[in-house]
């Protein structure tokens, strides 16, 4: 279930689930998703025992991953506010995240409404960046990053920021998927931004793994 506002699962969510699924879990494992919105992926975890945490900006979000996971009678610690703030000083051996990746015109990230869940910026960097950059102090020695977004926020600047901060970073995965209304309704500013061409259709999603060492 979700309240109105809150993303619902979709393509990305289903490929981090995926890379997920091949990470090794259980009663010892701490495990954090950031932008946690249903909580799909933190239940996902919590339900292979392990004891995880989940972090949003929204209220609605918060709530609804609260109510998840009252209805499917797993234990789930959801917290509201900037992830950053909110777990200074905590260690993982896990951290997940579907983070706002959409490029959009505003310089600044929304405060309110929908799109806090998807726009992020003219690079689609606002929140990857911060990631990359918090992760060495949330991962604990060995602990693993695993983060999904678009092609169009540039694979390889992300691998850069991560290994540039020691960790061992990589393309797990890759999807094609069509374009969604929201790049639809903002087609002719992406292309002038160089960031899709004319005939584009499809977005490459990408898992990226990054390991502490």
């Amino acid at each position: 279930m979700a309240l109105p506002g809150v993303y619902q699962p979709q393509a990305d969510t289903l490929l981090l689930a995926e890379a997920l699924a091949h990470e090794e879990l259980g009663p010892r494992t701490d495990a954090l998703e950031i932008g946690t919105g249903t909580g799909a992926l933190a239940l996902h975890a919590a339900g292979r025992r392990a004891r995880v945490t989940a972090v949003d900006v929204s209220w609605p979000a918060v709530v609804t991953a609260r109510l998840n996971a009252l209805r499917l009678r797993l234990p789930l610690r959801v917290l509201h506010g900037d992830f950053a703030a909110r777990t200074a000083g905590d260690c993982f051996d896990l951290v997940v995240t579907n983070p706002p990746y959409v490029p959009a015109p505003g310089v600044r990230l929304p405060s309110h409404g929908p799109e806090r869940a998807w726009d992020a910026g003219p690079d689609g960097r606002g929140v990857i960046n911060r990631v990359c950059a918090t992760a060495p102090a949330l991962l604990r020695p060995g602990g693993v990053l695993l983060m999904v977004h678009s092609g169009m926020c540039g694979a390889e600047e992300t691998l850069d920021r991560l290994t540039g901060v020691g960790l061992a970073a990589e393309v797990a995965a890759t999807a094609a998927v069509p374009w969604g209304p929201v790049l639809r309704s903002r087609r002719s500013w992406l292309e002038q931004q160089g960031l899709a061409a004319e005939a584009d259709e499809w977005e490459e999603l990408v898992i990226i793994r990054a390991q502490s060492l």
